[in-house]
């Protein structure tokens, strides 16, 4: 069998794993709560906060989408004609132009034409931001954030170009192969060091100070049967006014970490209640079901780029003779974008049953639906949540239930329990 029959194969192998992970680690049996009480819900909810609310995610639209619109015609334009190619031997050309400046410098110069096209966009979404109360960075903690980000990128970027191009000089053959597995080791190891290495770039963590919260966080989490080693507190503050927590990280990097914003904003029953939630985040090993589903996501996609980037007619646009010159580089991302915006409405899906499964999870473990639909208000009053946002815009985007179907299922688990 030729390499390309075998990476046939190998990409039904992994689209059926994917599909069979999905299947079986994906919540699929809880279904929203009822459309008459997620109604019922937003009517209890102030009218003004809610039009606010929706006053300040229209200001966001326009930019926001423009700006996916602009990313997807430049990285077209790059990829499905000579101008991409072009440019990365522009980049490369001041270091000898050989393939591993093209590979590194030339894909880094693709990637930050991208970056540098949709930036006023970022700048437009900071001045939202910052006149509706949210942002508090100012616009010179907004830039040196915006360089640590870039500078973060390109050091993970080059050093996977770099890794991706010298696979394919050795293997030019069976390139692909190695390099799906090395895009799956990567995600996994990215799981790993992020929360350790590259989280803190941006926030300082500091362990939740001693005292009744963090004595009842810490019970609570050895009565679920979650080992956390500590609960950090991010100083969110310094750039927004926004609340939240989240969990990362896979084994000895696992952390839970709650903003500082939402210790300031919320009384202790509510914080328990978010916390909660990413003990469910936890004890399901969503971090880890993400991982692998992430792995296999990567893994695939190199090989359908080898696949697809081989196709004649795409070559020829793009003036390159193969996908796997450094050269065809801008052809690799044009067809990642185009993957990407096509596969948005399914991974916000999966994003949302896992998200429903966390919520469950805090009712069960608290005990208090009325704190955990206060928190919901909470939460969508200071960040300016749409408490039930366009169907549309809900469907494509949206990785997680919206207030409105969050506070039902609250309410329902409260008729349940008797409450």
């Amino acid at each position: 069998m030729t390499p390309r029959g075998w990476a046939l194969l190998t990409l039904v192998g992994l689209a059926l794993a994917f599909v069979v992970t999905v299947a079986l680690l994906i919540p699929w049996h809880r279904p929203p709560a009822p459309r008459a009480d997620q109604l019922a819900a937003l009517r209890d909810l102030p009218a003004d906060h809610v039009a606010r609310s929706r006053e300040f995610r229209s200001a966001l639209r326009p930019g926001g989408y423009v700006s996916l619109a602009v990313g997807l015609l430049v990285a077209l334009a790059l990829g499905l004609t000579p101008l991409g190619s072009r440019l990365v031997e522009l980049a490369g050309r001041p270091f000898g132009g050989n393939w591993a400046a093209q590979a590194v410098l030339g894909g880094l110069a693709v990637v930050l034409v991208a970056d540098l096209v949709t930036l006023p966009f970022a700048a437009w979404r900071q001045a939202v931001l910052t006149r509706y109360g949210l942002s508090t960075n100012g616009w010179s903690g907004w830039a040196v954030d915006l360089l640590k980000s870039y500078a973060v990128s390109a050091v993970i970027g080059g050093v996977a170009l770099l890794g991706f191009y010298t696979v394919i000089r050795l293997s030019p053959r069976w390139w692909w192969a190695f390099g799906a597995a090395g895009a799956a080791g990567l995600v996994v190891l990215l799981s790993f060091v992020l929360p350790v290495l590259v989280e803190p770039v941006f926030n300082r963590f500091t362990p939740m100070e001693q005292g009744p919260l963090r004595t009842e966080l810490m019970a609570m989490a050895a009565r679920d049967g979650v080992p956390v080693r500590d609960v950090l507190v991010a100083d969110a503050s310094r750039r927004t006014r926004a609340v939240n927590a989240y969990v990362s990280g896979i084994g000895p990097t696992r952390r839970v970490v709650v903003y500082d914003t939402l210790l300031r904003e919320a009384p202790p029953e509510e914080v328990t209640a978010v916390v909660a939630h990413e003990l469910g985040h936890a004890k399901d090993r969503d971090v880890t079901v993400g991982t692998l589903t992430g792995a296999l996501g990567a893994a695939a996609a190199v090989v359908a780029l080898y696949l697809i980037g081989s196709w004649a007619p795409l070559l020829r646009l793009a003036g390159v003779d193969s996908v796997a010159q450094p050269r065809a580089f801008p052809l690799l991302v044009a067809l990642v974008t185009v993957a990407g915006l096509v596969s948005a409405p399914a991974q916000a899906l999966i994003s949302r049953r896992v998200e429903a499964r966390a919520d469950a999870h805090a009712l069960d473990l608290t005990g208090d639906p009325a704190a955990f639909e206060a928190m919901q208000r909470r939460l969508a009053g200071v960040n300016l949540a749409d408490p039930d946002p366009p169907r549309w815009e809900y469907l494509y985007s949206a990785t997680h239930p919206s207030t409105v179907e969050r506070m039902a299922a609250a309410r329902a688990y409260a008729r349940e329990a008797g409450r």
